[in-house]
C-alpha cells in the first residue's frame, strides 16, 4: 500500500531531475569538442542520461512491496 502512495511523488521527482538533466547548464558541461568511444561527448551524455531515467523510471513503476 504504502508503495503505491510513494510512486506519484517518486515519478514526480524523477521528471524534475529529468527536466534538469536536459536543461542548460548541464548540457553545456558536456558540450565540449571531445571524444568518448569514437562518439562526441554530448550524444554519449544524452543517451545515457536518457537510458537511465528510463530505467529509474521502470524500477519505481515496476517496484512491489509484499
Amino acid at each position: 500500500m504504502q508503495g503505491s502512495i510513494l510512486r506519484g511523488p517518486r515519478l514526480v521527482a524523477l521528471f524534475l531531475a529529468g527536466c534538469l538533466l536536459f536543461n542548460y547548464p548541464v548540457l553545456a558541461l558536456f558540450d565540449r569538442p571531445a571524444e568518448l568511444f569514437g562518439l562526441p561527448l554530448l550524444f554519449v551524455y544524452l543517451f545515457a542520461a536518457w537510458f537511465g531515467l528510463i530505467a529509474l523510471m521502470a524500477w519505481i513503476i515496476e517496484r512491489r512491496r509484499d
